[in-house]
């Protein structure tokens, strides 16, 4: 009699964890639907980030691998680059990034807040995805210390968020803004070099700078038709686009293949 009633009991464990792993993976779906919606609100809310973005996860990811980072965690590298700008898309500070004009205190003190900003935005995924928005929160701390918002120094720094500080500055100084041109590689190598052990991980500037990986990073950024400048209609469009479809895109950007 024992036996039947062991069977059954094992037969309805198993029914009950075969329900929890198929509502995890659901649940999983879900999660990877809510990035993928995020995504296309980015897009839809500021052209010109959401093609920042994109460069800034194709760079990290080639970064990240010529590091040596497992893949795991090159794919959260990946998801903080995309979702590292996200905090800059919020109202108050909108027209702050994309006005030409000179950026006032007051105004500085709010561009500051975004990365606390989108990491409350991602918090709500952090079951699924740990690292995403405290990589986001940290992505401007620096080496030494005197980064923002926590003044987190050298290897406290998250990895994905100092992979992503390298990958950001070079797309800042080589893609032109509505308020500045685009520099050249060369300047963005010297900017990046003269930042090693003081704004950026020197290690991971070693890697990025070395020829190979630079030869990578150059050819991602010639493939990367640039962004429409951002137009007087433009918070227009936003209202008129605030439910965008879930378009299924995750990929950052175009894949080079190493030399």
């Amino acid at each position: 009699m024992r036996q039947p009633i062991l069977l059954a009991l094992g037969a309805g464990v198993g029914a009950l964890l075969v329900r929890q792993y198929q509502g995890s993976r659901r649940s999983a779906r879900l999660a990877a639907a809510a990035l993928e919606t995020l995504l296309n609100a980015i897009d839809a809310n500021d052209a010109v980030t959401g093609a920042h973005v994109r460069r800034v996860a194709a760079y990290s990811m080639t970064l990240a691998r010529a590091a040596d980072l497992d893949e795991p965690t090159v794919r959260s590298v990946e998801r903080v680059a995309l979702f590292h700008d996200i905090g800059k898309i919020h109202e108050a500070l909108f027209d702050i990034v994309h006005d030409g004009g000179e950026v006032t205190p007051e105004e500085r003190r709010l561009i500051v807040t975004h990365p606390q900003r989108g990491a409350d935005v991602l918090h709500p995924l952090s079951f699924f995805y740990p690292d995403l928005s405290e990589g986001v929160l940290s992505h401007h701390e620096r080496w030494d210390g005197s980064g923002y918002p926590a003044g987190l120094v050298a290897e406290d720094i998250p990895i994905q968020a100092r992979v992503v500080a390298i990958a950001d500055t070079f797309d800042a100084i080589t893609h032109s803004r509505r308020y500045r041109r685009a520099h050249r590689l060369d300047d963005a190598v010297r900017v990046l070099a003269e930042g090693s052990g003081t704004q950026f991980d020197p290690v991971l500037v070693a890697t990025f700078l070395e020829p190979g990986v630079l030869a990578r990073v150059r050819l991602i950024a010639q493939q990367s038709s640039p962004p429409r400048p951002p137009q007087d209609d433009d918070r227009r469009h936003r209202e008129e686009a605030k439910a965008p479809d879930v378009k299924f895109r995750w990929r950052a950007g175009p894949t080079v293949s190493p030399p």
